[in-house]
């Protein structure tokens, strides 16, 4: 085992993308992410992810922590739960859940990813 410190995000290429068409609820959001890790394995990361405003459905197979680093977002699961997230909250999203992300000020975190 080892420690890995993470590089400054100026040291890495930034990766853009988006979510899938058929996935987008409203808007055209931009996402630009910052893997800082990936494991051997490819099942585990880390990173920064940002993502201009818009609103589309989320299906987590994998697990996920996240800090909200800046920014406005509002998780809402399929159940009618919500979650407004703003800089500072963090929280932890398990394989199964289901609902819609909604950017409402570009919002940026940090987050570890573990795939099942």
């Amino acid at each position: 085992m080892t420690l890995l410190p993470l590089p400054d995000l100026a040291g890495i290429a930034p990766e853009t993308g988006a979510p899938a068409a058929d996935r987008i609820l409203s808007g055209t959001p931009v996402f630009t992410t910052w893997n800082d890790y990936e494991s051997a394995d490819g099942k585990r990361f880390a990173g920064t992810w940002r993502s201009t405003p818009g609103s589309w459905r989320i299906v987590y197979e994998e697990w996920e922590y996240c800090e909200i680093l800046e920014g406005e977002s509002v998780v809402a699961h399929e159940d009618g739960r919500s979650w407004t997230l703003t800089a500072g909250d963090r929280f932890v999203i398990e394989p199964g859940f289901q609902g819609s992300w909604t950017v409402v000020a570009t919002t940026t975190k940090r987050y570890v990813v573990v795939l099942p």
